[in-house]
């Protein structure tokens, strides 16, 4: 699971000791990137986050690899888990099934998947981020690559998942959402979490100064970090609550239902911009749940 990265890399809620530790490059000594909002397309997208994701794979993991686990499927910051959600089906249907994960970071989702007694591929564009996965450990498949071009024949999975993997980092979620639609069989299931839409109207800061609308929520302009030399090191792209339906319908899904996840009184860490004070009076989190007839 990814987080929204709007003010930095985010805010530690739990911690691990570091890992897959080498020496510091000189990028570490380049000026901060410049944020700001501009267009970016498919390619532009890709390539910067492909490099940001490799070079900060190893700060994600260590400020949240305690919170997702090492073999959890944690459907975004708020915690909610697909132990109870079961928004891929009971646990008990998941044996057997040939199960694609998108954007797997260190695969702990695959993991629970395989425990289930499922057949997982674990799938994502940071080669960083899957060396974690190789560090942690099991038999996934582990595949890097692009999800708009998912290097997999027709028909091939029964399910697909994503929890804040890719489609919030795509200039093109139809692109994507086709492909998916492509390596699923008929019947099968995409399950797929993003930011909430709304909270791009909101200042990405999780006390009292990000309670405030700052900015227009039909403003669909990217979200950008350059360099000095005004190259994208880092994208996001807003979509609307409409849009992503209308994405969804247009490449072929049934849309069977929206998850709006509550915050629970359990959980008290931060996590970027989600906290407990903004995730009790508005969502954090949209689980989309489509199903490929």
């Amino acid at each position: 699971m990814r987080g929204h990265r709007r003010d930095g890399v985010g805010r530690k809620s739990t911690t691990r000791e570091p890992i897959i530790q080498e020496p510091v490059s000189s990028e570490s000594t380049a000026p901060e990137p410049e944020a700001t909002r501009r267009d970016a397309d498919v390619a532009e997208s890709s390539r910067a986050n492909r490099g940001w994701w490799d070079r900060n794979a190893d700060e994600y993991q260590t400020e949240h690899g305690t919170f997702l686990g090492d073999d959890r499927f944690v459907w975004g910051p708020e915690g909610l888990d697909e132990v109870e959600a079961e928004l891929l089906g009971p646990p008990e249907d998941l044996k057997g099934r040939d199960v694609l994960e998108i954007g797997a970071g260190a695969a702990q989702c695959s993991r629970w998947l395989a425990a289930q007694g499922a057949r997982p591929v674990a799938l994502d564009i940071s080669h960083r981020q899957l060396q974690h996965a190789l560090r942690i450990g099991g038999t996934i498949p582990l595949v890097c690559a692009d999800a708009g071009a998912l290097p997999f024949a027709d028909a091939s999975f029964d399910l697909a998942c994503s929890a804040y993997g890719a489609l919030p980092f795509v200039a093109d979620p139809r692109q994507v959402l086709r492909e998916v639609h492509r390596v699923l069989r008929p019947g099968g299931r995409l399950v797929f979490s993003v930011t909430h839409p709304i909270r791009w109207a909101f200042p990405d800061e999780p006390g009292p100064e990000g309670l405030g609308v700052s900015a227009s929520y039909f403003d669909r302009t990217p979200y950008v970090e350059q360099d000095d030399e005004g190259r994208a090191v880092y994208v996001e792209h807003h979509r609307t609550l409409g849009d992503r339906v209308r994405d969804v319908v247009s490449s072929g899904f049934r849309l069977v239902d929206l998850v709006e996840p509550e915050w629970p009184a359990w959980n008290t860490s931060e996590w970027g911009g989600w906290s407990p004070l903004r995730g009790a009076l508005i969502p954090g989190t949209a689980i989309f749940v489509c199903v490929r007839d």
